[in-house]
């Protein structure tokens, strides 16, 4: 969750940090500026508040439309990505669980594939401006700055795992752009939804982000590259080692993690310098 928005204009589908101007039995009244005055209900009061404190609060419109607040945290805010699942789909879309009373809808026109009930989708939470609805989208795209992006190599960004493809996993850059980590770089279980740190690996010439999840990965690929070629050709272009090789032999002989050696393989393979065979790795 991001931080409390810490103004006297209250904000629908954030966090707010608002005043409390009156106390009822049905609960306490907040100042939410020009939205006016907002009940939270007895039931999200925390224990001995009074008039005048401030209390941080989520905003929304209950079932009947009401502008209300709660002190329970939904998954995501407006403007966030997250996965959720579908616990209905009626004849104006389909009903996602984000951790609040009220089901979030995502209408048939936002839905990239038609969504199925007990089925998992990645969305962006959005506020509909005319009717001050929070509602949700798996139409990722539109939300995605299409304007390259400004990163360095090495730069750390925060990453959310937006589906699988023939090279690797697309995943979110900082809730702005697409990116992309390679199969052979990731030696973790990854799902859709997943939030995880990561770091630019390369900015390609098109603007198109390549990602990796340990820092200096590359340069290590890169570093023992040249030591694995030279380990297989002083062994007349054949090592016996393999994807299968115990860690144990891995270090020994060549004094790198099983993690590295995989990476560095892979790495070759691509480049076609090598060539998995029966026999274990060969030179070309």
């Amino acid at each position: 969750m991001t931080d409390s928005q810490n103004t006297t204009q209250a904000t629908i589908g954030k966090f707010n940090l608002l005043n409390i101007v009156a106390m009822l039995d049905k609960g306490a009244y907040l100042d939410g500026g020009e939205l006016g005055e907002i009940l939270l209900p007895s039931r999200c009061l925390p224990e001995g508040c009074k008039v005048g404190e401030k209390i941080k609060a989520f905003l929304y419109l209950d079932s009947a439309d009401r502008l209300v607040a709660t002190t329970t945290a939904p998954l995501a805010q407006v403007g966030e990505f997250v996965s959720l699942k579908v616990v209905q789909v009626n004849k104006i879309g389909a009903f996602l669980d984000w951790g609040l009373p009220k089901d979030i809808l995502v209408p048939f026109n936002q839905q990239h594939t038609k969504m199925e009930v007990g089925k998992y989708y990645l969305v962006r939470v959005f506020l509909d401006q005319i009717t001050n609805r929070i509602a949700a989208s798996s139409k990722l795209d539109k939300f995605i700055d299409i304007w390259p992006a400004d990163y360095q190599q090495g730069d750390k960004v925060n990453l959310i795992i937006g589906g699988k493809t023939d090279l690797g996993y697309k995943a979110i850059v900082n809730d702005l752009h697409w990116g992309l980590l390679y199969d052979n770089e990731v030696f973790q279980h990854l799902r859709v939804g997943k939030k995880i740190p990561g770091y630019i690996k390369q900015v390609r010439e098109d603007g198109r982000l390549d990602l990796i999840l340990t820092r200096g990965s590359k340069n290590k690929v890169n570093d023992f590259s040249e030591k694995l070629l030279a380990h297989i050709a002083d062994r007349g272009g054949l090592t016996p080692l393999n994807d299968k090789s115990a860690p144990e032999l891995i270090q020994r002989t060549l004094g790198v993690s099983k993690k590295t050696f995989k990476a560095t393989v892979g790495n070759l393979l691509k480049k076609g310098k090598i060539a998995i065979v029966k026999e274990g790795i060969k030179l070309l």
